[in-house]
């Protein structure tokens, strides 16, 4: 795409999406946040509005923006960015603030969340006129039409807004992304995880001689027990589907494959960075920008003399080409669920099963406990065993790796 038309496209879709948004001069508003209890549509409480019981609220938007690969290479990418909090006239603000992975979304099982998608559009692509929608998935009790699938339920149109109603009843580790050409748009980057946590939190169970407030299911017994949890998210991006998006050409969908693995939208080194990437700058888009597009690191630490010794790793693989067999090499290892289902029997036998390594299709979730009570302090890696994935593209020593940095003696 040449500077010129990109150029265009920034004069041209701001005004374009201002006036369906409805800032001055324009007939209506175009986003319309659905959130009990707030009178402002910021999905938030404040001053004398009263936040009804049980209920969370989240603003997310859905447009483009930019990346940075491990090795340097900058993508073009869709994806969601979390505007809770933000005035409806300032929406449009958030044009080309597109996270890759998706913002983080923690519940708690009994939550009544509302969650409103507004359509900013597109920024480096003004032609590209494409409904968004959330698909919450894994969530086996929802109402068709707040399932993001296009066919029975409600998509976003650029400059409008779509609210889901979700009542939280199974807690677990689940994804969410958009369900709209769901293998181009999840591709491109729409994708996050998203948990939710059991009613039993907050409770005081004692498992095998230690005592638990946190645990990833209704256990009864404390079984499910941690004292610190991590979500990491495994994907991948496919280079000639990102440049055929980017230059309005076709997408190779049967030639779709796994060119720079990543976790937490991170290939490694760059997943050992704590905190947020520097912003992506790609001239004319996002030039002189301070927006961070990947802001969620895929570092592990766990520190036993002020965080216990039992560790929780919340996987998951929105990836849309492979497998991934994923191993955390010197540490135990023992899954407790899959699918947010805990594995226990129907006569109440604990299913959960040691393991070295874990393999996850598109589309899966476990939980993994480790227990580092018995390990010594230390860097431990945690990476696929697909050794063609620790890759960044054409760069080795790289890709799907992180490490789990444990310090401190034992609790």
């Amino acid at each position: 795409m040449s500077a010129k038309k990109g150029n265009l496209g920034r004069l041209v879709l701001p005004a374009l999406v201002a006036a369906a948004f409805g800032l001055p001069g324009a007939a209506r508003a175009g986003v319309f946040v659905q959130c009990p209890g707030d009178t402002n549509g910021d999905a938030r409480w404040t001053g004398t509005e009263r936040q009804p019981a049980n209920t969370v609220c989240k603003h997310l938007t859905a447009g483009d923006g930019f990346v940075t690969m491990a090795d340097g290479r900058q993508m073009y990418v869709f994806g969601f960015d979390d505007v809770t909090g933000t005035l409806p006239n300032n929406i449009v603000l958030n044009l080309a603030r597109a996270n890759f992975v998706a913002p983080l979304i923690e519940l708690k099982e009994g939550d009544r969340f509302f969650l409103t998608l507004s359509n900013v559009g597109m920024v480096a692509r003004p032609d590209l006129f494409d409904t968004h929608s959330v698909h919450f998935h894994g969530f086996a009790n929802q109402a068709p039409i707040f399932d993001g699938v296009p066919e029975p339920s409600l998509t976003a149109n650029m400059g409008a807004s779509v609210s889901y109603f979700y009542n939280l009843n199974e807690p677990g580790t689940y994804m969410y992304h958009c369900h709209v050409e769901a293998t181009e748009h999840i591709q491109m980057g729409m994708q996050g995880q998203l948990f939710v946590k059991p009613k039993q939190d907050g409770t005081s169970k004692t498992y095998k001689g230690k005592t638990y407030t946190k645990f990833v299911y209704n256990d009864g017994d404390g079984s499910t027990g941690y004292t610190k949890a991590v979500a990491l998210q495994l994907t991948a991006f496919d280079t000639a589907a990102h440049e055929a998006d980017f230059a309005i050409q076709p997408i190779p969908f049967n030639e779709m494959k796994t060119i720079y693995p990543m976790i937490n939208g991170r290939g490694y080194p760059d997943t050992v960075t704590p905190g947020a990437l520097p912003p992506t700058q790609v001239d004319p888009y996002t030039a002189g920008t301070s927006f961070q597009s990947q802001k969620t690191s895929s570092l592990v630490t766990l520190n036993r003399a002020t965080e216990g010794s039992r560790l929780l790793l919340r996987l998951s693989n929105l990836g849309v080409a492979d497998y991934y067999t994923m191993t955390a090499h010197g540490l135990p290892m023992t899954v407790v669920g899959g699918g947010a289902r805990q594995l226990r029997g129907p006569t109440g036998k604990d299913l959960y099963f040691d393991t070295s390594s874990v393999t996850l299709g598109g589309g899966e979730s476990v939980e993994v406990m480790i227990d580092a009570s018995a390990v010594p302090a230390g860097t431990y890696f945690f990476y696929t065993t697909n050794l063609n994935f620790l890759s960044n593209n054409e760069e080795d020593y790289g890709g799907m790796m992180t490490e789990i940095v444990i310090t401190g003696a034992p609790t």
